[in-house]
């Protein structure tokens, strides 16, 4: 099999995992409600802002609109938006087409940066914001979750509500990998 083929594979397989995995907490739940121990209290949420923070498991994060916790990857500190392609599928990018709004003291200095396709992505201290689609509103299990796509090798973090990356909880951490993946 050659490079492009396995590497395929791996993408597909991670996929396969992820959506595995989501099938299998989705069918735990039951009534409706939020998982038992799970805290979400809105702190400063405001209606139309693109972010605002929320207490999620004890954290105070930064969410979407729609109340999804918002990540950034380790890699992409720098500004450089290395999350293309199908790590979109997975990690969505918060896009804003005017300028991105917070609550007064909410997410550091929140602004834009120009994606390689020449969207406008909405950023917290220059650093990219993403949604994990395997999440729900009101959720954080991507904390210090690691995958690859391509070449690029990803560690994700919550970002507080300073804007602030959050350190990575032993309990978020990537389910293994089939062997051979």
């Amino acid at each position: 099999m050659n490079t492009s083929n396995t590497l395929q594979v791996k993408v597909v397989g991670l996929v396969a995992l992820l959506s595995a995995a989501a099938l299998a907490l989705a069918a735990c739940g039951g009534g409706g409600g939020q998982a038992t121990g799970q805290t979400m209290n809105s702190t400063t949420a405001s209606s139309g802002d693109t972010v605002s923070s929320q207490s999620i498991d004890g954290m105070t994060v930064l969410v979407d609109s729609s109340g999804r916790a918002l990540y950034t990857p380790t890699q992409e500190q720098s500004g450089k938006v290395l999350c293309t392609g199908s790590c979109t599928s997975i990690w969505k990018p918060v896009m804003a087409s005017g300028k991105p709004s917070a609550p007064a003291g909410v997410g550091g200095n929140i602004s834009t940066l120009m994606r390689p396709d020449g969207t406008r992505q909405v950023t917290s201290n220059g650093q990219p914001l993403y949604s994990f689609t395997q999440e729900g509103p009101g959720q954080l299990t991507g904390n210090g979750f690691s995958d690859s796509f391509g070449s690029n090798h990803f560690t994700w973090h919550a970002v507080l509500a300073s804007g602030k990356p959050a350190a990575a909880t032993p309990a978020a951490s990537a389910p293994s990998a089939p062997s051979g993946y």
